[in-house]
């Protein structure tokens, strides 16, 4: 990962276009191609940012990062870098489940058509580059269906999904994927942004499926 802390503004070109006016900025360069521009607040969320495939030229004075597929562009206008650094990090074990999540996701898995009449499971824990996603299984029309599950929804994990399912419909032999996002409880700013995203959400009932019997599965 690059860190780059620098005085500088930022302009997106595409179907969209903003502008961010020339400040003090964090620009994280990831290994997976990505680029992103923070401030000192917002918690996590990027001011702006650019998903890979992208390309960046560093001139002088102006840094361009290019997407592969779309041409959209973040133009980086550099008036002063303050820090410039590399890290290597390595591969991320991803995050550990506590253990009713890790039930939850045993339970589901075991009774998947709880999701859906005709569902079928593909498998548990599928690998990515960027961690494993809980579950991959099909629908009743055989399309590909990432689950994402918690014991409380919220916005990160929506995030986290998001994720998977950006790298999981590069893969022609899975695409497309939708995406479902599976909690005990899920709080309302997530499911506004699952709406927005194209998420599906799912209020899982811990008791009820630990009482479901493997041959006779219930919908909830």
């Amino acid at each position: 990962m690059r860190l780059v802390i620098a005085r500088c503004s930022v302009d997106y070109v595409g179907r969209l276009t903003a502008h961010l006016p020339m400040a003090p900025r964090l620009i994280l360069i990831k290994a997976d191609g990505s680029v992103s521009i923070h401030c000192d607040d917002r918690a996590f969320k990027p001011l702006n940012w650019m998903n890979p495939p992208c390309k960046i030229r560093e001139d002088e004075g102006t840094w361009t990062v290019t997407h592969s597929k779309t041409g959209e562009k973040l133009i980086l206008t550099m008036d002063e870098i303050m820090h410039d650094s590399k890290h290597e990090l390595g591969v991320d074990p991803g995050l550990q489940k506590d253990g009713v999540e890790a039930h939850l996701q045993e339970l589901l898995a075991e009774h998947i058509t709880t999701l859906g009449a005709g569902y079928t499971l593909v498998r548990r824990e599928y690998m990515t580059a960027i961690g494993p996603v809980d579950i991959l299984c099909r629908d009743q029309s055989g399309a590909t269906v990432a689950v994402e599950i918690k014991r409380r929804g919220e916005i990160d994990g929506v995030e986290q999904l998001t994720r998977y399912l950006e790298l999981l419909n590069r893969d022609p032999l899975l695409a497309p994927v939708r995406g479902v996002f599976a909690a005990q409880e899920i709080k309302p700013q997530a499911k506004v942004l699952a709406m927005d995203r194209g998420i599906d959400c799912v209020t899982l009932d811990y008791d009820g499926l630990r009482g479901i019997e493997p041959e006779n599965p219930t919908l909830f």
